[in-house]
């Protein structure tokens, strides 16, 4: 891995994190779905313009396709939708802890479903991952914690999981860009058909607002999308996703310091133990097989 793809991750690990401050911030003056909608629309609309500038075309090869519809639905839709909706019960650090089990879930799920041999790094990393969400969630279960937001949360974060296989069909063939844009458009078309028949567009305008659905737009949604389709095209899926490892620091502490969210040290006892499973589980994936030795 080289040292761009190195600031990529790096990058896009802070960017994906810092959306779920921006959005308790949307949520506690605005409906989440119409927010989301709305953002969606925008960066589709930006991310097609970049396209066409860019002498890219939507004639996309069928996997491509495939993957623009999943990851739109996945990604956009259940996953960043179901997570707005909870953030109006639940801190913006839990939200991000939870998402950041996402690598986790995928090991576990090929174990699981595929039967995938699991190395025993790969089982330590899962089991640290199961230690330190237990102990975050029996803190915050004793304060008082809304169970239904983090089940939303919890099942977001599966999302994820199945629109993070679609990006390997999405990064070869070209049209990046375009790819970005469209499927912000799939995500929404889904939300704006759930908001009509969930919620009441009313909102409370204010420079707050407006500031965090700025960059709400531009940084998480379009350009934390297009860092993360070109770093999985540099270096590959399991390799881009060992930067998710860093997702449970970057989410909790920029939460803390914009949003002052408290965090006790069972808070970050169990942040550090998350975010050493992640890590082991994926450099698990990266170990060379070892050749038969010849006698």
């Amino acid at each position: 891995m080289d040292i761009r793809a190195i600031f990529m991750g790096l990058a896009f690990a802070l960017m994906w994190s810092s959306a779920f401050t921006s959005a308790r911030i949307i949520v506690a003056d605005a409906p989440p779905l119409y927010s989301l909608a709305l953002r969606f629309f925008i960066s589709g609309l930006i991310g097609v313009a970049i396209a066409k500038a860019l002498g890219q075309n939507w004639r996309l090869t069928r996997g491509q396709w495939k993957a623009v519809l999943v990851f739109g639905i996945c990604q956009n839709a259940l996953y960043l939708g179901l997570n707005f909706v909870a953030m109006q019960w639940i801190e913006a650090s839990l939200a991000a802890i939870i998402a950041s089990t996402m690598p986790l879930m995928v090991a576990f799920a090929g174990w699981a479903l595929f039967g995938d041999r699991l190395r025993p790094m790969t089982a330590l990393g899962l089991l640290a991952g199961v230690v330190g969400v237990a102990l975050i969630m029996g803190v915050r279960m004793s304060g008082g914690v809304d169970l239904v937001g983090v089940a939303l949360c919890f099942i977001g974060a599966a999302a994820l999981t199945v629109a993070t296989l679609a990006v390997r069909q999405a990064s070869a063939g070209g049209n990046l860009m375009m790819i970005v844009g469209l499927q912000m458009f799939v995500g929404s078309f889904v939300l704006f058909a759930c908001a009509l028949f969930l919620e009441s567009p009313s909102f409370t305008p204010s420079l707050r607002l407006a500031a965090a659905f700025s960059y709400t737009v531009l940084v998480p949604g379009l350009l934390a999308t297009w860092v993360w389709f070109a770093l999985v095209g540099r270096v590959g899926a399991v390799k881009a996703a060992t930067f998710h490892f860093l997702n449970p620091f970057f989410g909790v502490a920029v939460a803390a310091v914009l949003l002052g969210e408290a965090l006790g040290w069972l808070d970050i006892l169990g942040v550090v133990i998350i975010t050493i499973g992640i890590l082991a589980v994926q450099l698990s994936k990266t170990q060379p097989k070892q050749l038969p030795t010849r006698i």
